[in-house]
């Protein structure tokens, strides 16, 4: 895999810091192998992407998309489709997902975990 250039880097750790409230929600499950004992990073960059929640070890991304996603599907899906090529399945789930449906977007987190698990 390509290394992960140091302004990626510098971002990555920027956007860390400045979580959005859906990211917040969803890292408050995540963080800390709270999830299945799974360890997950935030904000980790992949190549020239910063992918907003990852389970490297699952070669598991988690996208929370806002609104503005609606007007870059082409790129979202050239970026799903470079992440898959690296070997990482790819979730997404739109912010008012998280905000409202939590229950489901954890459930369907455990299940592609489950998947990747016995697909290994």
């Amino acid at each position: 895999m390509p290394r992960t250039p140091s302004l990626t880097r510098q971002r990555a750790k920027t956007l860390r810091k400045n979580l959005t409230p859906a990211e917040r929600r969803l890292w408050a499950h995540l963080r800390a192998h709270r999830f299945f004992g799974v360890h997950f990073r935030a904000q980790h960059p992949i190549g020239n992407f910063i992918v907003d929640f990852c389970a490297p070890r699952r070669r598991l991304v988690i996208e929370v998309d806002g609104g503005q996603h609606l007007e870059q599907e082409s790129e979202d899906g050239r970026r799903t489709r470079a992440l898959q090529a690296q070997g990482y399945r790819v979730l997404r789930f739109w912010n008012h997902q998280i905000e409202n449906e939590l229950p489901a977007v954890l459930e369907a987190i455990r299940l592609a975990l489950e998947e990747g698990q016995t697909a290994a």
